[in-house]
Formats: C-alpha cells, sequence, structure tokens
C-alpha cells in the first residue's frame, strides 16, 4: 500500500489546475504511517499462523495432503506470541486510524493494490490453521455432530471425547460442556464443511475458513460496487473492512462465523431497499424485497441478533404495507421452517443465555460478581441498551443522509454492541458492514477503539495459562480494568456526542447521480438514471471531507 508517495508504481496523485498535487504533507505522513502499521499487523498474524502448533491448542493435525498447512519447524513461544499480538492489535488499530486520516485529507492509494494486498493476505489465512480462539473447533465439533446424526442442541462438543470420535482430541475445554448457541443456519454450514472434511478436524475447519473467505469477499465486492463513483466512501469502505487487520484477525485467522451473518444481513438489506436511495412508497420491486428479506433472515438464523437488521427493514418499508408484509414474510420463510427442524432444543439455545458475560464487560466496574447489577445484568443492558438506541436513532449526525434501513439498522446494532454484557471483537462485523455504506463521522472512531481494546483483551485467544507471573497480570488487569474502562468510556461518548450534535435534516435538493450509476431496485433494467435524493456521502469532495449535519 502507499499514499499519494511520489515514485511508487499504481499510485495516482491528485493535482489542482497549475499540476501541483493537492495532496497535502500531512496528508502523506498519515498514509504511509498507515500503510506501515497495516501492514506490520497483517505480518505477524501470518507468521503466528504458521506455528500455530508451538503455542496454541487443543492439538490439530494437518492432514497429509493439506490443505490447511502450517511449518512444524518454526517455533514460537506463547509469551512471545502474545507480546507481538498485543503490539499487533494495537499498531494495527493505530495504523487503520492514520489511514483514516490520510483518506479524509486527500490521500488517494491504489485501490488496486489495495485489493490484491487484502486477497493475498485472506488467501493464505483462509489455508492456514486457525488461531486467536476456539470458537472454530467448536463449530466443527457441532458439524461432525450432526454428520453422526446428532444434534448440536442436545449433544455437547465433549461427548464426540467421550465416544472417541476421530477429531475427539481437538474439542476445546472452555465451550465442551455447553451445546450449540447458534442458529440453524450455521448448523447447515458446519454440517457441509463436516461433510467435507470428513475425520479431519483441521480439514473441517479449512471448509469453514473457506466460507468465511467468500463472505468476507462478498461484503467486500459489494460496498466496492456500490460506492464505485466516490473514491474517498471507496477507500473508506475497505480500510475499515477488506484491509483492517483487527477484522481480518477475527473473522479470517481466528474464523469466526459473525461473517456469515454480516454479509447475508448486508446484501439483503441492499437487495431490499434499493441503492442509494430507496424507492417510492408503492414502487417498491416486490421480488426483490422478498429476496432480500429471506437474506436477513439467513442472517437471523446464523445469529439471531441480526434480527435488528428486520428491523431495519420494517422501518424502511413503514410506508407500504405490501413490502413490508413480503419482508416480514421472506425473514419468518428461512426461520420457522429452520427452527422448526431442530426444535425446541434449538429455539432454546437462542433464548436461554440468561446472564452470561464476557470477562471484559465494563458492568464489572460497579458491582461485586455476586451483587445485584451482575445478578440482574441482563435486564440491566437492556434497559441502557434501550436508552442508547433511542438516543443514537435520533441524534447521530449521519441521520439525514444515510439511506433509511441502512441507518435504522446500524443505530440499532451500535447500541446493542455498545451496552450489551456479552460482547466479543468478531462482533463488530454487524457495525462495520453497514458503517461502509454511510458517511463519514465520528462514530468511525468510536469503533476502531472497541475493536483496537477488545482484540487486545481476548489475545492471544489460547486456552493454554500465560506462561509468566508477568503475562498473567497484565492479561487480568486488561481483562478487568483496562479494557472494562476503555469500553465504558467509548459507550459514554456515543452518548455525548450524539446529544451534542443537532441530528439531520431532510436533504433539500436533490441530487444528479453519476453518468452510468443505475439505483438498485428503483429503475427497471434498461432505463436512464434520473435525478433522486441520495445519501451526501457519494457526493463527497476530491478531498474527503463530508458537508456537516445542519438543522
Amino acid at each position: 500500500m502507499g499514499f499519494d508517495a511520489s515514485g511508487l508504481p499504481g499510485i495516482r496523485r491528485a493535482t489542482t489546475p497549475t499540476g501541483r498535487s493537492s495532496v497535502s504533507r500531512s496528508a502523506r505522513w498519515y498514509g504511509w504511517l498507515g500503510a506501515a502499521g497495516i501492514a506490520t499487523s497483517l505480518i505477524i498474524t501470518l507468521v503466528v499462523s504458521l506455528g500455530r502448533a508451538s503455542w496454541m491448542g487443543p492439538p490439530l493435525t494437518m492432514p497429509a495432503d493439506g490443505p490447511p498447512f502450517e511449518i512444524t519447524s518454526l517455533h514460537l513461544t506463547l509469551a512471545s506470541v502474545t507480546y507481538a499480538l498485543w503490539l499487533s492489535a494495537i499498531i494495527g488499530g493505530l495504523g487503520l486510524a492514520a489511514a483514516l486520516i490520510a483518506v479524509r485529507r486527500g490521500a488517494r492509494p491504489s485501490i488496486r493494490t489495495l485489493l490484491f494486498a487484502a486477497a493475498a493476505v485472506v488467501a493464505i489465512l483462509t489455508v492456514l490453521p486457525p488461531v486467536g480462539s476456539t470458537d472454530s473447533l467448536d463449530y466443527m465439533a457441532f458439524g461432525r455432530m450432526v454428520v453422526l446424526g446428532h444434534s448440536p442442541y442436545v449433544m455437547v462438543p465433549w461427548d464426540l471425547t467421550h465416544i472417541h470420535d476421530a477429531v475427539g482430541k481437538s474439542i476445546p475445554w472452555e465451550w465442551g460442556r455447553i451445546p450449540s448457541t447458534y442458529g440453524p443456519a450455521a448448523t447447515v454450514e458446519q454440517y457441509v464443511a463436516a461433510r467435507l472434511g470428513g475425520t479431519s478436524a483441521a480439514r473441517i475447519v479449512f471448509w469453514l475458513k473457506f466460507g468465511n473467505a467468500l463472505a468476507f469477499g462478498a461484503v467486500a465486492y459489494v460496498a466496492d460496487r456500490l460506492l464505485r463513483h466516490d473514491a474517498a466512501a471507496r477507500l473508506r469502505a475497505h480500510l475499515l473492512w477488506t484491509i483492517n487487520p483487527l477484522l481480518i484477525w477475527q473473522l479470517i485467522a481466528a474464523a469466526h462465523l459473525d461473517v456469515l451473518a454480516a454479509a447475508a444481513g448486508l446484501v439483503g438489506l441492499v437487495l431490499a431497499t434499493g441503492w442509494p436511495a430507496m424507492p417510492a412508497a408503492g414502487q417498491e420491486r416486490l421480488g426483490r424485497v422478498l429476496a432480500g428479506g429471506m437474506l436477513v433472515g439467513v442472517a437471523a438464523d446464523i445469529k439471531i441478533t441480526y434480527a435488528l437488521f428486520g428491523l431495519g427493514l420494517a422501518w424502511g418499508f413503514r410506508r407500504s404495507a405490501a413490502a413490508c408484509v413480503v419482508a416480514g414474510s421472506g425473514m419468518l420463510a428461512v426461520l420457522l421452517p429452520s427452527y422448526g427442524w431442530f426444535g425446541t432444543p434449538a429455539i432454546e439455545a437462542v433464548v436461554n443465555r440468561g446472564n452470561r458475560t464476557t470477562a471484559d464487560n465494563f458492568y464489572q466496574l460497579f458491582a461485586r460478581p455476586d451483587g445485584y447489577v451482575m445478578t440482574h445484568i441482563g435486564v440491566i443492558a437492556c434497559v441502557v441498551g434501550v436508552g442508547v438506541a433511542i438516543v443514537a436513532l435520533s441524534r447521530l449526525p449521519i441521520r439525514a443522509t444515510a439511506q433509511p434501513a441502512i441507518f435504522v439498522a446500524l443505530g440499532l446494532s451500535t447500541a446493542w454492541l455498545f451496552t450489551w454484557q456479552y460482547q466479543l471483537p468478531s462482533y463488530e462485523a454487524m457495525i462495520i458492514c453497514l458503517l461502509i455504506l454511510v458517511p463519514a463521522c465520528w462514530l468511525d472512531w468510536l469503533v476502531v477503539i472497541r475493536l483496537t481494546a477488545a482484540t487486545v483483551a481476548l489475545m492471544p485467544g489460547t486456552p493454554i495459562a500465560p506462561p509468566t507471573r508477568l503475562l498473567t497480570r497484565i492479561s487480568l488487569d486488561n481483562l478487568t480494568l483496562v479494557v472494562p474502562i476503555t469500553l465504558l468510556g467509548v459507550a459514554a461518548a456515543l452518548v455525548l456526542l450524539c446529544l451534542r450534535s443537532r441530528g439531520g435534516r431532510r436533504l433539500p435538493a436533490v441530487v444528479q447521480l453519476p453518468i452510468g450509476t443505475q439505483p438498485i431496485g428503483t429503475q427497471p433494467i434498461g432505463t436512464q438514471p434520473t435525478s433522486i435524493v441520495r445519501p451526501a456521502s457519494t457526493a463527497q469532495s476530491a478531498g474527503g471531507t463530508q458537508p456537516a449535519a445542519t438543522g
């Protein structure tokens, strides 16, 4: 990657009519810092993935004819990997922030170079074993259960060890006694991977990672096509998603399935509601609305929290009863049969999460483990979340310029993730897949801070205990103090910045779409585009700045 630096191939420099570069020196410096930080973070991710067997458990035997592959001669100590990964996350977060600043100040790196680098990293990580989390091994176990004729909502991963199944040695202990907490669509994907992988745990996980890579690429492709007429917005989207080292660590290296739901949900929203603007009430193409609703249903069928995207559809179609019914019917056409097939245990797995919390939740700062707050934390988090959602939906500065359905889905997802007591860094995919399609604002920085802090807290992601007292102390302080304070500060900043904002008002003018742009779902195929209201993010200046929200 390069940012408007002279002498580098593939870099396009913006110029003024006099021939001088319009990119400031600060933009170039931020660009180089961003490129260095992102590249360093990705290189560390690749190296630790290559040497997984030397520092991460449980054991994962590589198939004789791969993929996946690993370098058995590469020996890394757990201590060195932990320090390296902490450095990787911090540098990656700072690099991402610097790159975003550079784009806002006018830097224009080569999109082709950026996409090639991201594709190469994702491809390499896909054929390497999973690191940073044992969740993918749980997915593997759930898929294997279905292959053997059992339900992952009744059977638990440790049962595979007890029956001496071929994958039993690779079952992690953290979640070994808990049945699947994912939706039926996730179970189907895990079953397919298990069928393709056979009795090799490593091969099953490879197919899971392959599915993640396809979904990750789908989001990048959709964003690239939708934003192709706005260089600044297009670059921002690829920085936040495609080349984001923290997101790649979570979704590709660690193989969390959140990317599957994010891809289905995003495509469903865009397909159903159109882009860059929604069609007028009564002019919706109901076939697209049905297909989009079904895709949002698939997202919710993977992780039920993506039902919030369905509320975005409902808001977008609030003036069209027919479209609203069709979208809801599409979602139910996926959810009802799938949950009906797996039965009551699948429903209980979703609704019986209770007061489960993550180790770095910020509510622990206000309570003892056995006190009132932690005992009723689910109810408290719901009340706080609803309040934050009201503030975010009414006062976020992008309210007037973002596509309505996407904005509501983003506002609800942001409020939920910023306030819920059970939150993992991979969940940020739910926000970022929508954030890339709305105008840039201070929410970008809050999301980057959250993602960086939460990623550091859960690194290195191995069930093996830290090898030294110092690492144990630092890890504990991160989980119980540093990261909770950071997450609390970000949540507070979200509310305060929203309250300081006067929100948005309706756009006063009609904006002419660039020549050749065809709004998705708003006009019959073959007609010429006409003037329609569209988000201001697609009319940003060459410097990457955006109009300030008014009113």
